[in-house]
């Protein structure tokens, strides 16, 4: 029988006057989804799709009040699927997670077996959490250009948003599996640690955005991975060199893409989508396994630092101002 336990998590609300109501709550299991496997979550991670769930944004969570957090790494506390044991540490990202099922934000979630990714050998709880959604982005997007045959001495590497939680992860990826990365940054005071993270050359985004208007333009990179959409991800795909690949997964600057089709039928550049959330499980233990193998970042505790849930409305601010730079840790251990 599934253990009714009382636990505590941060529980996002609206008031009558609509604005967010952020609280730390207890509540019991016995009210959590009755999905196949009960975790004991130990670390989660922000993610910019949480403050948005924080905040009430209705195209990410419908009802209210609700537990945000889009990933959960902790302990198998309870199983109906033969596949988990009790003790069996595992991780949890993507899916309907945080979204319209309470997430990592309380210290328990209850979740389907088929979510459940068991934790790599090489991967703490927490170093998982470094990555999350966002490192496993990021090493979905880098194995993008890697797929399309983009080799690491043919030319940069472009990044957007470099110093958010996708972008900081992907230049350390990219670094790390050989590429020489152009990271792309409005935070003239993170430079040095875009250095520090593998950055080989750091460029703002007026260079990228403030163009002729010409549907080509000189090729300055060999491939691209663009976090924030709208004008950036048009810009980027103008500027791609003959045969490149550009990887978008964001949207911070708008959903719209206006762009022309000649850098698709001149220079042959390839467009490709990265669907973190609901891809398929055999994709997803292939890219857990590059992160646990030769793609884990060398640096990961210089790219995040940990907070405990009471922390999570300042740290929610910053991510909605644009604030933050690197990974945002969440402890749920005692």
């Amino acid at each position: 029988m599934k253990p009714d336990i009382t636990y505590k998590a941060l529980v996002a609300g609206k008031r009558e006057n609509g604005e967010k109501d952020l609280s730390i709550q207890s509540l019991k299991t016995s009210n959590l989804p009755g999905h196949d496997v009960l975790i004991r979550v130990h670390y989660s991670s922000l993610n910019y799709k949480d403050a948005l769930s924080a905040s009430g944004d209705p195209g990410v969570t419908k009802s209210y009040p609700h537990t945000p957090g889009i990933d959960a790494a902790g302990v198998v506390e309870w199983s109906d699927d033969d596949r988990f044991n009790i003790g069996d540490k595992v991780v949890v990202t993507g899916y309907d997670l945080g979204q319209n099922t309470a997430g990592g934000f309380g210290e328990y979630i209850c979740v389907p077996g088929d979510w459940v990714v068991p934790l790599p050998e090489s991967l703490s709880l927490k170093e998982s959490m470094i990555l999350g959604t966002a490192g496993f982005t990021a090493a979905y997007g880098v194995k993008k250009i890697v797929d399309q045959g983009i080799e690491p001495d043919e030319d940069y590497v472009l990044v957007t948003g470099a110093t958010g939680g996708v972008g900081s992860l992907t230049v350390s990826i990219l670094s790390r599996v050989g590429y020489r990365v152009m990271a792309v940054t409005g935070k003239k005071e993170e430079k040095s640690f875009l250095k520090s993270i593998g950055a080989s050359e750091i460029i703002s985004r007026e260079s990228v955005t403030e163009i002729s208007g010409a549907p080509l333009q000189s090729s300055r990179w060999a491939a691209a991975i663009d976090t924030v959409g709208g004008e950036m991800l048009d810009a980027v795909l103008r500027q791609a060199g003959h045969n490149g690949v550009v990887a978008c997964c964001g949207n911070i600057l708008g959903g719209r893409l206006e762009t022309s089709i000649y850098p698709f039928i001149l220079r042959g550049i390839s467009l490709m989508g990265i669907d973190s959330g609901n891809c398929l499980m055999s994709a997803r233990l292939e890219i857990w396994d590059y992160l646990a193998g030769d793609w884990k970042p060398s640096n990961l505790e210089k790219l995040s630092h940990t907070c405990i849930i009471s922390d999570l409305p300042q740290e929610i601010e910053k991510i909605l101002d644009g604030r933050q730079a690197g990974r945002i840790v969440v402890s749920l251990r005692d």
